[in-house]
């Protein structure tokens, strides 16, 4: 009796730590070196990040502000999927020259139409378009922006892309630029709009890690990066800058030490050197593209 026992609870101990032994591991997000590796659609990277806690820990809450007095106007546009939107600058005289402004993944908030105003004053005649890539939803908070991040699927982001470079016309000259999410949607934008690609600037934006859609790129690409920022990572931009190198590209990369979202007035750590010598570098790159 005392031997069938002592079977029985060493049977129920074998059971007890093989369950314990094969029992499945809680899912752990990708690493940032992960996304890199394991995804070659970047544009399916961007709205991956926005599932990473990691990427929203990157961002703090923007302070208030308020754009006063603004000389552009939302306009509507036609896009597969419902109208898309833009807030609108356009050029006092006749040109074929426009820049495609992309928002930070708070969406187009005043911040980004300030910059709009910017560049319409110091680039003159061009047309200026900041495209609205959340449908008119925009974020105060991080976790408002992670999930307008998250539900601005690949598809949608295209069309409305698409939509906008429909509006330019097939005559357009289109420049882009863009923080953040938007950072890497300049590229993207770059990518969608082939021939017709100008000039591209993109800051602290995920790079493209597909080769053969790289080699599509029709324009020169200026960046901005920072080497604190645990997002991209610099280990990320120096393959990229690599890989366009390789396959015969002209780009141009600025690194400043300094954090994620520098550029950004309203964000705590923003950077008051970095951020001015690259908005000087970029007027000077859109200029001689023009």
């Amino acid at each position: 009796m005392k031997k069938l026992l002592t079977l029985t609870v060493a049977a129920f101990a074998t059971a007890a730590l093989l369950s314990y032994t094969f029992k499945p591991s809680e899912p752990a997000f990708l690493s940032r070196e992960g996304y890199i590796a394991c995804y070659h659609q970047t544009k399916d990277q961007i709205e991956l990040d926005a599932a990473n806690p990691n990427f929203a820990a990157l961002h703090m809450a923007p302070a208030y502000y308020k754009l006063e007095n603004p000389t552009g106007t939302m306009i509507s546009f036609k896009a597969e999927g419902g109208d898309a939107k833009g807030y609108f600058i356009k050029s006092k005289k006749k040109t074929n020259k426009w820049l495609f402004v992309i928002q930070e993944w708070w969406g187009l908030n005043d911040n980004i139409k300030k910059e709009a105003e910017t560049f319409s004053k110091e680039l003159g005649d061009v047309n200026i378009l900041a495209l609205d890539m959340y449908d008119g939803k925009v974020a105060s908070v991080p976790d408002s922006a992670m999930q307008y991040m998250r539900n601005a699927k690949s598809e949608r982001l295209e069309a409305i892309v698409k939509g906008g470079l429909a509006y330019a016309g097939t005559s357009a000259k289109i420049y882009t630029v863009g923080w953040c999410f938007g950072g890497g949607w300049s590229l993207q934008t770059t990518l969608l709009a082939g021939k017709q690609a100008a000039g591209c600037v993109m800051y602290y934006g995920r790079p493209e890690t597909n080769v053969d859609r790289l080699k599509t790129i029709n324009c020169d690409v200026i960046g901005f990066f920072a080497n604190k920022d645990q997002g991209i990572p610099p280990a990320a931009v120096d393959a990229f800058e690599k890989t366009m190198k390789e396959i015969g590209k002209n780009i141009t990369v600025n690194r400043y030490d300094a954090g994620h979202g520098f550029a950004n007035p309203s964000n705590p750590v923003y950077d008051k050197a970095a951020t001015e010598d690259a908005h000087i570098k970029t007027i000077a790159f859109l200029k001689a593209h023009m």
